[in-house]
Formats: structure tokens, sequence, C-alpha cells
């Protein structure tokens, strides 16, 4: 059961924000609420050392306090910045963490380019009122960059202690 919730929880928050993000321009706040929150129960059932569990704490409060700096100044959306923190839970001060930081960098950084490429393309007035591509032609919102959240955060997730423990369990 604890194994079918690192699998499922997860994974499940990343397309959901994604999908959201895309969707509405919105990541709502349940679901770093939920990630954080499910970490929080999980982690002590896996036998995670107390400090290793504060040092995910911890790491997920100083990507907070980093992407509030960046949505104070206007870089970056209230949701991506919970989002990022609440990831960067399960990552706590691992490689992993860095590399998930480096992956949603480089990922965004191609879809802001393919967003505004698009933008200036014929295709955007064509696909204007498209529900999953209004977004990304309508140059006066921002890049819904939950998308790049989520897809590192899938791409990274199966290198995580969590991930490494259910997948030890499940082959004992």
């Amino acid at each position: 059961m604890l194994e079918a919730l690192i699998f499922v929880v997860f994974p499940f928050c990343m397309v959901f924000a994604a999908v959201s993000d895309v969707l509405s321009m919105t990541i709502a706040n349940k679901v770093s609420l939920l990630l954080v929150a499910s970490f929080m129960a999980i982690a002590p059932l896996t036998g995670m050392d107390w400090s290793v569990y504060g040092m995910h704490l911890i790491a997920g409060a100083l990507v907070l306090a980093a992407t509030f700096i960046l949505f104070a100044i206007g870089g970056m959306g209230g949701g991506d910045a919970k989002l990022m923190a609440a990831t960067a839970v399960w990552m706590g001060f691992e490689p992993v963490l860095l590399e998930y930081l480096l992956y949603a960098s480089f990922i965004g950084g191609l879809l802001t380019l393919a967003t505004l490429a698009y933008r200036k393309s014929m295709f955007a007035d064509f696909t204007r009122h498209n529900m999953f591509l209004r977004h990304f032609a309508d140059s006066k919102v921002g890049i819904p960059y939950g998308v790049a959240l989520g897809f590192a955060g899938l791409v990274i997730y199966p290198k995580t202690a969590l991930v490494g423990w259910a997948l030890a369990r499940l082959a004992a």
C-alpha cells in the first residue's frame, strides 16, 4: 500500500499541475499541500531517518523562500513557486534536487522559446479558442510554467530516495 502511494501521489500531482496550468494558468494550492502532506505522512513510514526527514522539509522551505522572491519581483507565478517548493520536499538535499531545478530551468526555457515563437506564428490565430492551446496563443498571459515543472518532476522522480525504497521493497 505504501509503495502504491509513492508511485501514484507525486506523479498524479505533477500531471494535474501541468494540465491545470495549461487550462487555467493556475495551480491550485491543494496540489502543493497534497504533495507536502503526503510526503510528511509517507516518509516516516519508510524508516527515513528523522534528520534526513527534516532536511527534506528544510529543502522545501529554502526553495519556497527563493521562489517567493522570484514571485515578488514578477519572475514567477505563485502557483509555480509553491509547486517547486513542494516538489523540493520530495527531493530533499540530494543531487536529485539540483537535477530537478536544472531540468525545470532547461525545459522551462525551451517552453518559453517555443511559446513565444508559436505566438508569432499564423497557427496562434487558428488555435486561439482551443482549450489546450489558448494560453499558449495569448500574448497577454504568461507562460504555463507548471508544464515544465511537472515534466521535470516526472523525469527526475524515479531517482528519488522514496522511489528507490519502494522499488527495493517490491523486489524483495
